[in-house]
């Protein structure tokens, strides 16, 4: 939006009216509310995208669990990135509409701790299930004499313990221990706490190292592995000189690489954003507006919307799963034996 020199909008011409969220409390937040019309469809949006996102997740969890062609390393690894993106769609986004709607948090503190806690696990998963995605395409397509033998099941499964595992220890012990304001407890508690407030204030060194270690370094990490796994693939595809099968096998695996390396391009893109404002906030005193973070918030969120219509594009066998869950084959006899593609 730009403004004529001299010409500044009040917070009148942009919401109806500025309330406090609990009237009788001292040290209440203020509430800002949308104009009704708005509001109704910023609801509808909202409300919208989060049952995509529970929905689309689901058509991709349960081929994966159900068809046994589909249990494999790499699979199981897009599993755990799409039980992530339904947990989001359950747990973070329906709360996180009332909230960004109606400028207060009405569920108490302890659930805002939960809440909050539970958002960056579900973000810190992500990145985590990622980065080994790009991990097992890097040995399936750069290793593949030694992909069958490192990337197994059981090294998968490890990898998706330590995704979760260090997830939710970073998630809930930042929160609950109140690492994330440590060092700025007065400025906090004085400024920035308020009754019907949740937020996830940051202290400066809080703030960089948490976006350095949870995402710059990773992004970087993962945009490196897979140009390398691409300039290789453009050399094996010039060099094949084996059989049909063979070039067959290397156009499956260079496919799937593909389209995973669209998912995290996509990830990087929707996060990038609200990363680099949460990574500045503290050194400009904090002075982001906060109708500019609940957009970026809600802009990383729809990554996980996403996701699956991304499946659906690239993946065939995503495809006819969905066809076979719709018309209820899958619960015939032996449907998890039905093959969804040609091996």
């Amino acid at each position: 939006m730009t403004m004529e020199p001299g010409i500044s909008l009040s917070k009148a011409d942009i919401v109806e009216n500025i309330l406090l969220c609990f009237e009788s409390v001292n040290g209440s937040c203020k509430r800002s509310i949308f104009p009704p019309t708005i509001r109704v469809l910023l609801y509808l949006l909202l409300g919208s995208m989060s049952v995509l996102t529970v929905c689309g997740n689901l058509l991709v969890i349960i081929p994966i669990i159900h068809f046994k062609q589909l249990h494999t390393p790499t699979n199981y690894l897009i599993l755990s990135l799409a039980v992530s993106d339904l947990l989001l769609g359950v747990l973070v986004m329906p709360p996180r509409i009332v909230y960004s709607l109606e400028s207060c948090w009405y569920f108490g503190d302890v659930f805002c701790k939960i809440q909050t806690s539970t958002d960056v696990m579900l973000c810190n998963t992500s990145i985590l299930n990622l980065c080994f995605i790009s991990i097992d395409r890097y040995y399936a397509v750069c290793r593949p004499l030694l992909y069958r033998t490192k990337i197994t099941v059981h090294v998968v499964l490890i990898m998706i313990l330590v995704t979760w595992t260090v997830s939710a220890v970073v998630g809930f012990c930042m929160i609950f221990l109140e690492l994330n304001i440590w060092g700025m407890e007065d400025f906090y508690y004085k400024n920035v706490a308020c009754e019907g407030g949740c937020i996830l204030f940051q202290n400066k060194v809080l703030s960089i190292v948490a976006s350095v270690i949870s995402f710059y370094i990773p992004g970087v990490g993962m945009l490196s592995i897979y140009l390398k796994i691409f300039l290789i693939a453009q050399r094996q595809a010039r060099s094949i000189q084996g059989t049909t099968n063979q070039n067959s096998v290397g156009k499956s695996q260079r496919k799937a690489t593909k389209t995973l390396a669209i998912i995290m391009g996509v990830f990087l893109s929707f996060w990038t954003p609200f990363s680099v404002v949460n990574s500045i906030d503290p050194f400009i005193s904090y002075s982001t507006p906060p109708v500019l973070f609940e957009t970026l918030i809600w802009i990383g969120y729809l990554n996980s919307t996403i996701n699956p219509m991304v499946y659906a594009f690239f993946y065939s066998w995503f495809r006819r799963a969905f066809r076979i869950i719709f018309s209820s084959k899958i619960f015939q006899p032996d449907s998890s034996e039905i093959q969804l593609f040609s091996e």
